[in-house]
């Protein structure tokens, strides 16, 4: 029987309460079953605010759970599916990483670690994200129901992190000047993520233009959408 292992992840958030909300949704993905209670917090930045705005830095932390060897469980069909998919597509772009993979509430995770995250990422996520979306497409055509994630040492968490903040000063500077803002551009994935944390602000609502790759989501104050 194996020993028990330990689990770290990093994240990052506008308050430090915010990352460790953001280090736990990353660890439940990894961990079924995770005791809150256990895990253990390292703030690596408390965060700060530039002045009007300006030179703003996000709070980090680090969390670490002890995974029991019972928790790791054996690998579902989906997962292995998964995993070897993105094992794959990571030898080919010559991305030397090791996976695993771990199938909760017909979620399947993928989650990368090694010395080529960043060629496994890309330039704003663009390359893990086509890699998430080319999995998600063999899973449909080979029958399956769930979805597939594709991680790369805490990547989504940190990334969704980000991309909440960015919405929410967003919709805040439109509310207040009373004009749209253009965000930059994003990938699918990510754009759906700003819709999704803004989509039940009463003062602003979004919309997506442009064309790909430079496709961008754009925060209008509801009054001027009107």
């Amino acid at each position: 029987m194996s020993d028990a292992s330990s689990v770290r992840v990093e994240a990052t958030g506008e308050t430090v309460g915010e990352a460790k909300w953001a280090a736990l949704r990353e660890l439940e993905q990894r961990i079924p079953g995770l005791d809150r209670e256990a895990v253990e917090f390292q703030v690596v930045s408390e965060g700060e605010r530039g002045l009007l705005g300006v030179g703003y830095t996000p709070a980090q932390v680090v969390a670490s759970a002890v995974v029991a060897p019972e928790q790791h469980g054996e690998e579902s069909a989906a997962a292995g599916a998964a995993r070897e998919f993105v094992d794959r597509i990571a030898a080919a772009i010559g991305a030397s990483v090791t996976s695993s993979a771990s199938e909760r509430e017909e979620v399947v995770t993928v989650t990368c670690s090694g010395a080529d995250l960043g060629l496994l990422i890309g330039k704003h996520g663009q390359t893990i994200d086509a890699i998430q979306y080319l999995a998600n497409a063999v899973a449909r055509i080979e029958g399956g129901s769930h979805a597939v994630v594709v991680d790369a040492a805490g990547y989504r968490a940190r990334r969704t992190a980000s991309l909440e903040t960015v919405a929410h000063r967003a919709a805040h500077r439109a509310a207040a000047a009373g004009h749209r803002v253009e965000l930059d551009p994003m990938t699918a994935v990510e754009r759906k993520i700003v819709h999704e944390v803004l989509k039940d602000d009463p003062e602003v609502e979004t919309m997506s233009e442009g064309s790909e790759p430079n496709r961008y989501v754009v925060v209008v104050p509801r009054h001027a959408a009107d």
